[in-house]
């Protein structure tokens, strides 16, 4: 029988990139989905083109899926404690055409590609919609989920 596919997860908050390149590195990662609305941040080697140029020199592919990122009002949520209220937002922002496509590419990918790996800011991915990501391609593919946390340095 053919080994279950894995998906895996990280967080960059509190974290130096060079450590959040490490870990991927060390878990053999081959792509980086990058699941943020907006893919910049003022923690350095954290916005797109920084992060895709680390990445690189690793080998490690980058993806930017704007679509699977938390509208504005649900990262609000999040910055106050509101996970509950983020959940519903992000719930019914997964049912937007722009956000089952690029699940669904998600999907695809994680399917046939070497280890994907989904990344967001927060730390703590109970806390993040990256595990709710997680979850769906999960259940819908059979795909075991695994939380990569990177030391803080």
């Amino acid at each position: 029988m053919a080994k279950a596919k894995k998906l895996f997860t990280i967080g960059y908050e509190q974290t130096p990139a060079k450590a959040v390149l490490d870990e991927l590195e060390q878990a053999g990662i081959k792509l980086l989905v990058d699941v943020r609305a907006v893919a910049s941040s003022r923690r350095p080697g954290f916005s797109k083109n920084q992060l895709a140029a680390g990445l690189d020199e690793r080998g490690i592919s980058y993806l930017h899926l704007r679509g699977l990122g938390t509208p504005k009002d649900g990262r609000e949520a999040a910055r106050s404690g509101k996970f509950d209220a983020l959940h519903k937002i992000y719930a019914k922002h997964l049912k937007t055409p722009q956000a089952k496509e690029e699940l669904d590419e998600l999907s695809a990918l994680v399917r046939k590609s070497g280890p994907v790996c989904i990344l967001c800011y927060e730390r703590d991915h109970l806390h993040c919609h990256r595990q709710w990501i997680a979850e769906i391609i999960g259940d819908r593919d059979g795909v075991r989920i695994e939380n990569l946390v990177a030391p803080q340095v």
